[in-house]
């Protein structure tokens, strides 16, 4: 059994690796999320580059609502970041 979950593992994590490996060669930032039980956050992120340019998450001194987690912080952090990301997109 516990080498059939170390194939599934592999497999999901060359499936990922090759959508990204796609997605890099173009040069669109990408956005990425992680939610954990009690913070989100975020980042848009340049493969080309291998940098992160903007991020945002529940933790910030700009966030206002006081949890996190549920959907009103969700819609919050994406505020932040859209509006970090357009402050990063008018300098350049």
């Amino acid at each position: 059994m516990t080498s059939t979950l170390r194939n599934l593992a592999i497999r999901r994590r060359n499936r990922v690796r090759s959508k990204l490996r796609r997605v890099a060669k173009s040069s669109r930032p990408r956005l990425s999320v992680f939610r954990s039980g009690r913070h989100i956050y975020a980042q848009v992120i340049d493969d080309v580059a291998g940098a992160t340019l903007v991020s945002a998450s529940s933790k910030d001194k700009e966030f206002k609502t006081g949890k996190g987690w549920n959907i009103d912080g969700a819609s919050e952090v994406g505020k932040l970041i859209a509006s970090q990301a357009e402050i990063k997109a008018g300098k350049s």
